[in-house]
């Protein structure tokens, strides 16, 4: 960079980026011990779960895309306003419409961690704008890693369509390199000007964003665990979601596809099966609490 001798250079917090990795530690650990964590890790989550994780998504991307837009002018916003390239809110839409239908409006659940999560993003918005760019960065930079691996891996397994759908969310057409990208954003980051006192305020709403993000998961899992519970650890695949995955591609005779037709809406997943499926998924659940994960950025 060659413009260097900004008020920020001489802040005794150094840049905000690497302030916000340091500050974060001790919460990543947390969020490393939390069962949700230590179950997924295991492949011991389910389709079901992952919706609930992409419905939960859905609000808090609402919310904070809504104050986005409200504070895009903010001296303390404005330097990493980057709609087309990681505003993830339309990306959610289509893929909840594809995992749940037309109606998934009236379907998709919004529990009160999410609730908690949406209402302080809510808050930071209208009444501290400046505290916005640590919500962004937690959860924006975190999705662009990693996003390209997973939606192959997912197309792979789940025999996905080649359009993407279902894959929306780690799809960032905006942005051509990934890593490019997180230098710019870190660097007009970085470039923000604000005392330390203020930049001490963005650090602790960042552990404050991180650890709403783990209460989010912390809630999903019991909600899963009181299902399974519920339904003798059994749970069940939608049918209309078979209908639309496995009629976007070939069924051979001795496709997994094909399979799953013979076997009809009847079929079950076991909670604690290890099929590709499950696999994936688990995947994508990791790479989504990596989102607020600092050490992946």
């Amino acid at each position: 960079m060659t413009s260097t001798q900004s008020p920020r250079s001489h802040s005794a917090m150094g840049d905000l980026s690497e302030a916000l990795k340091e500050a974060t530690k001790e919460v990543h650990q947390q969020a490393e011990d939390t069962e949700f964590m230590r179950n997924f890790q295991k492949g011991q989550v389910s389709l079901h779960e992952f919706k609930l994780v992409m419905s939960s998504l859905y609000f808090v991307y609402d919310a904070l895309e809504e104050e986005i837009e409200r504070n895009k002018n903010h001296p303390g916003y404005a330097p990493v306003y980057f709609p087309a390239e990681l505003h993830r809110k339309a990306a959610l839409e289509r893929d909840l419409e594809y995992f749940y239908g037309p109606q998934w409006r009236q379907e998709i659940p919004c529990p009160k961690a999410t609730r908690k999560y949406v209402d302080r993003l809510h808050y930071v918005g209208q009444r501290e704008p400046q505290l916005l760019v640590a919500h962004a960065y937690t959860r924006y930079l975190g999705d662009l890693s990693g996003g390209q691996v997973l939606k192959k891996i997912a197309q792979k397994a789940l025999q996905l369509p080649t359009s993407g759908e279902g894959l929306a969310f780690f799809t960032f057409d905006g942005v051509s390199s990934a890593t490019k990208f997180k230098q710019l954003y870190r660097a007009r980051m970085d470039a923000i000007e604000m005392d330390d006192s203020t930049k001490g305020k963005v650090l602790e709403e960042a552990k404050k964003a991180f650890l709403l993000n783990v209460g989010v998961f912390e809630e999903l899992q019991e909600i899963v665990s009181v299902s399974a519970k519920k339904n003798g650890h059994l749970i069940q695949e939608e049918p209309e979601l078979h209908k639309r995955v496995h009629s976007a591609v070939p069924n051979g005779p001795g496709s997994a596809a094909h399979r799953d037709e013979k076997t009809g809406p009847s079929s079950r997943v076991s909670a604690s099966g290890t099929s590709p499926l499950r696999w994936v998924v688990a995947a994508a659940l990791l790479l989504v609490v990596a989102a607020v994960c600092m050490y992946a950025i």
